[in-house]
């Protein structure tokens, strides 16, 4: 009797452990699956995080850059032009574009040689806010618009040339 009762005891243990197992098995890969969700969020807030810190540096420095206000006599230092010009990465032919003047005269300016006016110091003071990637973009707009007017005066020029001749046939 003792042999039944052991065979008993052992199939009903190995009967209660597969049912068991059946029963975990689910809930097992349903917390593997959550935990890589976790990790997967976890990545997302902190990329989220770096780029909320990132755009927060970015409003304070606009935030606290004072605005020129009329009235404000603004003052230029040729070390300063240069500077920014180093750091936005652009030549002195590209800085005079952006502020609507010579590449001579913006290297003059960066020698101590002459000194902008007054709508030339407020240009510059409105390119102290941009970044390499803003000046670049600024750059490419001004090409970009003044491509069309060339390729207008080449065809003006060459309507021109063809009708000079024929003009002088008559």
């Amino acid at each position: 009797m003792s042999d039944i009762a052991t065979l008993l005891k052992s199939e009903i243990s190995r009967l209660s452990r597969k049912t068991l197992r059946q029963a975990i098995a689910p809930l097992q890969s349903a917390t593997a699956s959550h935990r890589k969700q976790i990790a997967s969020m976890k990545r997302q807030i902190g990329d989220l995080e770096r780029e909320l810190k990132k755009l927060r540096r970015a409003a304070e420095n606009k935030a606290s850059e004072p605005l020129p206000e009329a009235g404000v006599k603004l003052r230029f230092v040729a070390k300063g032009l240069k500077s920014m010009r180093t750091r936005l990465g652009i030549s002195a032919e590209e800085l005079g574009q952006l502020i609507g003047a010579s590449s001579q005269s913006v290297y003059n300016w960066e020698s101590k040689k002459t000194t902008p006016r007054a709508a030339q110091v407020e240009a510059i003071a409105q390119l102290r806010g941009l970044g390499k990637k803003e000046a670049r973009a600024r750059l490419e707009a001004m090409e970009a618009a003044k491509a069309p007017a060339k390729a207008t005066k080449k065809r003006a020029r060459k309507k021109a040339k063809t009708a000079t001749p024929a003009a002088d046939a008559s």
